[in-house]
């Protein structure tokens, strides 16, 4: 049996939890986690990890749903949805999520391995998972829906139009490839508008 932990306790090691599993998951991913290498700092046995969190995926939902509101703000109410210009919004979210994947580790790492939230959500119970309907991805989705219906968008699955739009995140990643390091930014620029354009081509 796990032993029992004071309220004061519990906060140190939830806390201790949270800062380790940022780093991990950053670093190595959720696979490659282990609850000795999460359980480590804390000085407690490995078992008592289930005293806080009932798996990995659990904690690792905890880190997104204690960001996604804030990632939320900047990259879809600050940017996507500053303007009722359809193709202005794609361009301020691509830019502003580009500035967010090279502030934020954690969710650079999702947008480079989409598995591990897949894994994540597979794990946990659907109460949970409904946890994160206010999140940045169900939020462009539904974007993306209803301005296909208003017809800003070129005629395309949602999940199509995502994927583009990701591969365009992706681009950083590959960074070094592009030549002139002087050049990047003007190329990023222009790729953003050329894809903004093309999905969103008759703005009156």
């Amino acid at each position: 049996m796990p032993p029992a932990f004071t309220a004061e306790e519990k906060a140190r090691i939830t806390r201790l939890l949270l800062e380790t599993g940022e780093k991990l998951f950053t670093s190595q991913g959720l696979r490659k986690t282990s609850l000795e290498e999460l359980m480590t700092p804390t000085g407690v046995a490995k078992s008592s990890f289930y005293v806080f969190f009932d798996s990995k995926e659990a904690l690792y939902l905890e880190l997104m749903l204690r960001q996604s509101g804030d990632v939320k703000r900047r990259v879809i109410d600050g940017a996507l949805l500053s303007t009722d210009d359809t193709r202005e919004g794609l361009r301020r979210f691509l830019h502003a999520t580009l500035d967010e994947l090279s502030a934020n580790p954690l969710w650079r790492r999702l947008m480079t391995h989409p598995e591990e939230m897949q894994a994540v959500a597979r794990k946990l119970d659907p109460q949970r998972i409904a946890a994160m309907a206010d999140n940045p991805a169900t939020a462009l989705g539904e974007f993306l829906t209803a301005r296909t219906a208003r017809g800003d968008l070129i005629a395309a699955e949602p999940a199509v139009l995502v994927g583009v739009l990701q591969c365009v995140l992706l681009v950083p990643m590959f960074a070094e490839r592009l030549g002139d390091p002087s050049l990047r930014p003007k190329i990023l620029d222009l790729l953003i508008d050329i894809v903004a354009t093309g999905l969103a081509p008759d703005q009156r």
